[in-house]
């Protein structure tokens, strides 16, 4: 896999047996995820000290110890924001604001790999959520305010609104904090859990890339 330059949270760096974890990264099944929108950094381990020469004598520095492994870590990007309109077909991560029962009300934040100058408001109806049994979708049940979510920009909608869809498997919620305020982790494509207190809650899981 090629080491991203970017990343956003929940995108796979690698695997735990490559790298250590650093700032803004953290393990999931013994893959690294990325914490937080920025620049991806690999720090390689220092050198160890090569063994002194005496006379016709070599005399190590000290014991050899196994090899430690490169750390990543992905810090904040303060690249400079663009005023880029969102278009149809375009991936973009965007806020939960709000949410009823037939909707949620959510800001864009980033189209593609650009932040964006503006957040533009966007909604995600009830039936755009999946592809499947969607009359038996819940809104409450797949968002909650304060979510990231990464989502498909569907139509240009009115003038107030985008419309977008999170009905593919790479699509929905990739950032999601408890009711206890701890971030949680995805466990299966409709439930996080908080890793403090052990409890589920439901979410329109996004598959990681």
């Amino acid at each position: 896999m090629a080491q991203p330059t970017m990343a956003i949270p929940g995108q796979l760096l690698g695997p735990a047996s490559k790298y250590q974890p650093g700032p803004g990264t953290h393990i999931h099944e013994a893959n690294l995820y990325s914490s937080l929108l920025g620049t991806v950094n690999v720090t390689q381990p220092p050198k160890a000290p090569a063994p002194v020469k005496r006379l016709n004598k070599i005399v190590p520095v000290a014991a050899p110890t196994p090899a430690e492994l490169p750390t990543i870590s992905v810090s904040f990007s303060a690249k400079s924001k663009r005023e880029v309109l969102p278009e149809v077909n375009n991936i973009v991560l965007c806020r939960v604001l709000r949410i009823t029962p037939r909707q949620a009300v959510v800001a864009i934040l980033i189209c593609g790999e650009t932040v964006l100058e503006a957040e533009w408001q966007g909604l995600i109806r009830v039936q755009d959520v999946r592809a499947t049994e969607k009359d038996r979708v819940k809104i409450y049940e797949s968002f909650r305010p304060g979510d990231i979510v990464r989502a498909e920009v569907i139509s240009l909608g009115d003038q107030a609104n985008y419309y977008l869809s999170t009905a593919k498997n790479e699509l929905g919620v990739i950032m999601a904090t408890s009711e206890a305020g701890n971030t949680m982790i995805p466990i299966s494509w409709k439930e996080y859990r908080d890793p403090e207190t052990g409890i589920s809650e439901l979410r329109k899981v996004a598959k990681p890339y």
